[in-house]
């Protein structure tokens, strides 16, 4: 009897079981490669380089695994980053729970991802905490203090570094916009998201001029 983990005759080696009773066939390395795709948000290979080179080596059995549960792989060989996707079927389940994003964090999703186009031919790009926020000022309605406004605009920052990991900080309220926001929205989402967005700037500039009016007329 062949002993679990090596060669038979044949020459084929049998999968070792990592645990008792596990009836898996993947070795070790690949599963923590699916598992870390299916966690997210992506897996970078200049932060992962270990993770990432599994991955190149074994794509074939990965991408296959991931289509079982309805995913698709996503891979950026050039700037080195993966991630996983719902399956392109319309009768298929969502496998992957989309990121809760306010109106603030979308707004700001779009700003970086304008800014990594603009300035990717250039090298790494690195934007401002203050630079994002006042582009984004024009989104602070009437009935919202600034004081309330920062802390939103404080909690979007935080949620593209810590949690969607679009940014990785680089000290001094600055951040390096990571390339995979690139592949994260597709151009037809970016385009309806920023109409949205576009009116809602102007309806905002014309609630803000009418203020401004009614105070005039009172004031005469």
């Amino acid at each position: 009897m062949t002993d679990v983990g090596e060669v038979d005759a044949s020459g084929t080696e049998e999968a070792a079981g990592l645990w008792r009773g596990d009836s898996g066939s993947l070795p070790d390395r690949t599963r923590r490669v699916l598992l870390r795709l299916v966690r997210g948000p992506y897996l970078s290979g200049a932060r992962e380089a270990q993770l990432w080179a599994v991955l190149l080596s074994d794509e074939a059995i990965i991408r296959s695994r991931l289509a079982e549960l309805f995913l698709e792989l996503v891979l950026d060989r050039d700037n080195e980053f993966a991630f996983v996707r719902n399956a392109p079927a319309d009768d298929a389940p969502r496998a992957v729970r989309s990121e809760a994003l306010t109106f603030l964090d979308t707004a700001m999703l779009l700003v970086l991802r304008q800014t990594l186009l603009t300035e990717e031919g250039r090298g790494r790009v690195i934007i401002g905490q203050a630079e994002v926020f006042e582009q984004l000022a024009v989104f602070r309605t009437t009935d919202r203090d600034e004081k309330d406004f920062a802390s939103r605009l404080n909690s979007s920052w935080n949620k593209m570094q810590n949690k969607l990991r679009v940014l990785h900080a680089v000290g001094d309220d600055r951040a390096e916009i990571s390339p995979v926001l690139r592949l994260i929205v597709d151009d037809d989402q970016i385009r309806a998201i920023t109409d949205e967005y576009q009116r809602i700037a102007r309806e905002g500039r014309r609630v803000v001029d009418t203020a401004a009016t009614d105070d005039e007329d009172d004031a005469e």
